[in-house]
């Protein structure tokens, strides 16, 4: 099977890895958007988790990851429910991870085991050793492939960076003991500025915010009313919709019809709907300067005062006022 990813390029990739790609579980992402609910209200944020998995795992493949870690890769978002982290606003659930508790089960449910036994790969290893993968995942500040190429995807598909640049950047990533950095400042002060375009102005747009947040509130309520059970978001967006649509229930309806492409909003701190604080987002990965391994926000006033910026941001959140 041909690979071929707008950021990264043509990749032939092994049977195992073909099949995988063609399960069940890999398919449904297909129809998952990244971004949540944002896309019922601005159809240009169409961003899948299928195509960041694939990403995922490409880009370890770029970065000299065993098929094992691409594997690894190409599954990490395979238990994310329809419309993503929308579940964790749902269930109040503060730290994000609803995806991380079902994984498991998820995983152990379909086909996956199988695929890998038959091809003489360890599927427990792979799957839940998760520590080993250490380009595939790091704790922030640093860099990993994950972190990476949610914040390249969604700023080129976006229109904030543009192919050029990504690429430009992608030159000069770097692997040490088995991590991912860079090889020089002025990378890292562009990827910064980059990471933070989406965190505080994508993630914490009043508009995405609007929808994701309005949308947790609908599925809460669906969840509550007993018209969904948590089993059905491991289906997809749209199946999830037609769902709710076709309950019958009045209220459920009304409130849908409050999230389209009509809804304006605008951030407004004396005169607010919605104040939104999420989860801590901050980034400062280290450069490899004379042998060593420096963080930028050392090397760089840039780095470190747009750190400082994105903290304070997202301390305070966002008042956002529906117009």
């Amino acid at each position: 099977m041909l690979a071929v990813d707008e950021l990264y390029g043509e990749y032939k990739l092994e049977r195992v890895i073909e099949e995988i790609i063609n399960s069940r579980p890999v398919q449904r992402l297909k129809g998952v958007h990244q971004g949540g609910a944002g896309y019922l209200v601005n159809e240009k944020w169409n961003v899948t988790r299928y195509e960041h998995s694939l990403g995922v795992m490409l880009l370890l493949r770029k970065m000299g990851g065993s098929v094992e870690e691409q594997i690894a890769g190409l599954l990490h978002d395979v238990s994310h429910t329809a419309f993503s982290h929308v579940i964790d606003g749902a269930l109040e659930n503060e730290e994000e991870d609803y995806h991380e508790h079902i994984f498991e089960r998820v995983v152990l449910e379909s086909e996956i085991p199988a695929i890998l036994k038959r091809h003489h790969l360890d599927f427990e290893g792979i799957l839940f050793g998760d520590s080993q993968w250490t380009l595939l995942e790091q704790p922030a500040p640093e860099l990993c492939a994950d972190r990476v190429d949610y914040t390249l995807r969604d700023m080129y598909r976006y229109g904030y960076i543009s192919l050029e640049e990504a690429h430009h950047f992608l030159q000069h990533l770097t692997v040490v003991d088995g991590r991912m950095y860079l090889s020089e400042i002025g990378a890292a002060e562009w990827f910064v500025k980059t990471y933070y375009k989406e965190v505080i102005d994508f993630f914490m747009e009043p508009l995405n915010i609007y929808a994701n947040d309005f949308f947790a509130k609908v599925l809460k309520r669906s969840l509550e009313k007993k018209l969904l059970h948590l089993d059905d978001l491991l289906g997809n967006d749209e199946e999830v919709l037609v769902k709710m649509r076709e309950s019958g229930d009045l209220e459920v309806k009304r409130l849908l019809e409050k999230i389209d492409h009509k809804v304006r909003t605008e951030e407004n701190r004396s005169d607010y709907d919605i104040h939104f604080k999420g989860k801590m987002r901050l980034i400062d990965p280290s450069v490899m300067i004379n042998s060593k391994l420096v963080r930028a926000s050392q090397l760089s006033e840039e780095v470190k005062n747009r750190g400082q910026k994105a903290y304070e941001k997202a301390k305070e959140g966002v008042y956002i006022k529906v117009l």
